[in-house]
């Protein structure tokens, strides 16, 4: 609350509900950190939850199980990206590609791999062969090797 200090006993008084405040909020800290549990399950009250419907989902944050080619690409893909195509960038533009690399990366899960995976091994796959007229097909000629004398 701004409330204007126009003496010293406003000051005081604003001093007084200052002090009051914090000693209510180191109470509040005291409290929600009071034993084991009651820190894991504030640093377990940071992450989002996955929805309920996934399966694993039993309470666990999405943060600390997320399948493994989701978690490999967070570190991969910048350190990849930071090595090769911006390997003579300065500091400013490689955090830049570090932090929207691991952006990007949340879009990358084992579904979205196979089913990418899926679309170009049927772009290379073997394609059926179609039936050809035999009236269209000549045969070759054969030449004997050896001149008759």
């Amino acid at each position: 609350m701004d409330i204007p200090v126009k003496n010293i006993f406003d000051l005081q008084s604003e001093i007084i509900r200052l002090e009051k405040m914090k000693q209510v909020q180191e109470m509040d800290l005291k409290q929600r950190f009071s034993s084991p549990s009651a820190i894991f399950s504030s640093l377990k009250s940071i992450f989002p939850k996955s929805p309920e419907g996934e399966a694993g989902s039993a309470g666990i944050g999405s943060f600390l199980s997320p399948d493994i080619l989701s978690l490999v690409s967070r570190f991969v893909l910048p350190f990849a990206l930071n090595k090769t195509i911006f390997k003579r960038s300065g500091f400013i533009v490689k955090t830049l590609v570090g932090l929207a690399s691991q952006k990007a990366s949340s879009y990358i899960s084992e579904d979205s791999v196979t089913s990418v995976w899926g679309r170009v091994k049927s772009l290379f796959g073997k394609k059926p062969k179609t039936a050809v007229k035999a009236s269209t097909v000549k045969e070759p000629e054969v030449k004997p090797l050896i001149r008759p004398i």
